[in-house]
């Protein structure tokens, strides 16, 4: 497959995505990408994306289809509201990478920093080395295989999404709890390891989600309700 070069030292970056956008098919790859923000973001065709270096604010966001893969670090909001497709860095991502994911695959090899899969919607996150505190704030469904650690307030408000670590966790946040690891999660975590190439045990892992104590109703809160509100009035 041919692949068709652009160079960011020499063509501006709007010029760029709109090359990528205008893409159907093929393979692109991105040169001198020296740190520039929202690159490679909006892409919604089968298109394999290759960029040679690190990148800034919201690389790949909005993605919707193909593959994006960054050879380098990325900065805050990596592929951010992702829909589908996939998302792979070699290096390292800031704050908020995956934020408010809803689908796709997400896999940074070395590390990511807070709030990774913040809001997460169905997205698969998969980090090689460890995340910042409050990851996974508000998850509400997707997986985040963790194959090192996880900073304080793992899973703060989480709702329904699952979230793996293979190494210790500083603290769980509100309403996370540990949980039992089915054959199903076995595999889960098997089949996203295999799709970013990372390897690990998946018995290794522990899973963590939600007790369901923030957001389910309560009869008794209901009845406590009712009397405050008929002793308010008489």
């Amino acid at each position: 497959m041919s692949e068709t070069l652009l160079d960011l030292s020499e063509v501006v970056l709007r010029d760029v995505n709109k090359t990528l956008h205008a893409g159907t098919e093929g393979s692109f790859r991105i040169i001198n990408p020296r740190g520039a923000h929202a690159l490679a973001a909006g892409i919604d065709s089968d298109i394999q994306v290759n960029i040679d270096g690190s990148v800034g604010y919201y690389c790949a966001g909005m993605h919707q289809k193909g593959t994006v893969r960054v050879d380098g670090n990325a900065s805050t909001g990596l592929a951010e509201n992702i829909m589908s497709g996939t998302v792979h860095i070699t290096g390292s991502a800031t704050m908020s990478a995956g934020a408010t994911g809803n689908g796709g695959l997400v896999v940074i090899e070395g590390n990511s920093g807070s709030r990774c899969g913040i809001s997460m919607k169905g997205v698969d996150i998969v980090v090689g080395g460890n995340v910042g505190h409050m990851s996974a704030f508000m998850g509400q469904a997707g997986n985040l295989v963790v194959l090192g650690n996880a900073g304080a307030d793992l899973g703060d408000s989480l709702y329904e999404a699952n979230l793996f670590v293979r190494g210790t966790v500083e603290s769980l946040g509100a309403d996370c709890i540990e949980k039992v690891m089915r054959p199903e999660h076995l595999e889960t975590i098997a089949r996203l390891l295999d799709a970013s190439g990372l390897a690990a045990d998946p018995a290794s892992f522990t899973r963590y989600g939600s007790a369901r104590e923030l957001y389910n109703f309560q009869v008794d809160d209901i009845n406590a309700e009712l009397a405050a509100n008929s002793a308010g009035k008489a």
